[in-house]
């Protein structure tokens, strides 16, 4: 059964070059790569990937710029395998990817996500994970071993809440468990959380394989990292924790509710973030990260 790579291109075309040499060098060359080009200004990528002799491979250029969510849709509506992943414009694959993800997928063939263990590198490709990541993979995670797990229901729901260690770009679900979910509007830069989220509040199942296998790029100037000190972030993120308050309450999943209230890590976040606000004398982003560390709901 082939993974089915969905790429929604918007970016460096070096760097997309980059993504899809790491899905042509796998292992396992059980996958079909799609590349959906939002209408990019440069369309050498295109072009490039209209030169490659492979019949996993195939691009579709959308005549005007939908945005990121409509485009994940678009990406979507392509898919025609069982297992899809979103995968990143500038996040690459290490050659065990598919094993790992397709290994999964046969053990646990009801799960509707695996996440595999990831590597964090920079704009410029050096490994440095930021203080997020820390967080994420040495306390948040689940200590499995280094073994498989399988996780589901509110002790899932209150893991991620308490904070959200999972990597959108490097998750794979099951196609037909996306069918009566969809990206929330209005929430932009929490889209795919609120996404996984609803997931598990169907009683989606998710794996958990440690084994590195994907390399996640974080950028300082990325969309989710420049919203940080403007606000816009954490607002949706209040906004969002707020719903799934809600949410967790109306399946009863108190622990999950108590902990989207609390918003510990999302509040703990923005004051790591004071210090950096006040040096660069951005007085107003200061205050707003002091607001969202202190306001509750």
């Amino acid at each position: 059964m082939p993974l089915d790579i969905l790429v929604p291109y918007w970016g460096d075309p070096a760097l997309m070059r980059e993504t899809v040499e790491s899905v042509l060098a796998q292992d396992n060359g059980d996958w079909r790569l799609t590349v959906v080009d939002d209408a990019y200004p440069d369309p050498s990528v295109t072009d490039w990937l209209g030169t490659i002799d492979d019949e996993r491979v195939r691009s579709v250029r959308n005549e005007t710029n939908l945005g990121i969510t409509a485009n994940y849709r678009q990406c979507l509506s392509l898919a025609t395998q069982d297992l899809v992943v979103f995968l990143g414009c500038d996040d690459l694959l290490l050659p065990g990817y598919v094993d790992v993800i397709l290994d999964a997928h046969r053990a646990w063939p009801g799960a509707a996500m695996i996440q595999p263990g990831v590597r964090v590198i920079d704009e410029t490709g050096a490994t440095r994970p930021a203080l997020v990541d820390t967080v994420k993979q040495r306390l948040l995670q689940p200590r499995t071993r280094q073994q498989p797990v399988l996780l589901a229901g509110e002790a899932l729901a209150t893991s991620l809440l308490l904070g959200n260690w999972l990597y959108w770009p490097s998750l794979a679900f099951r196609r037909e468990a996306l069918r009566d979910v969809s990206f929330r509007e209005g929430l932009p830069i929490i889209q795919d959380f609120a996404l996984e989220l609803d997931l598990v509040c169907r009683d989606a199942s998710l794996v958990f394989d440690p084994a590195v296998c994907f390399v996640y790029r974080r950028h300082s100037s990325s969309a989710s990292a420049t919203t940080l000190m403007d606000g816009t972030r954490f607002a949706d993120e209040r906004t969002y924790y707020g719903l799934a308050a809600d949410q967790m309450r109306a399946r009863g999943w108190r622990r999950a509710e108590r902990a989207a209230r609390l918003r510990l890590t999302s509040r703990a976040h923005a004051v790591t973030l004071v210090p950096r606000a006040l040096a660069d004398r951005r007085w107003s982003a200061a205050r707003d990260l002091g607001h969202h560390a202190v306001t509750w709901g």
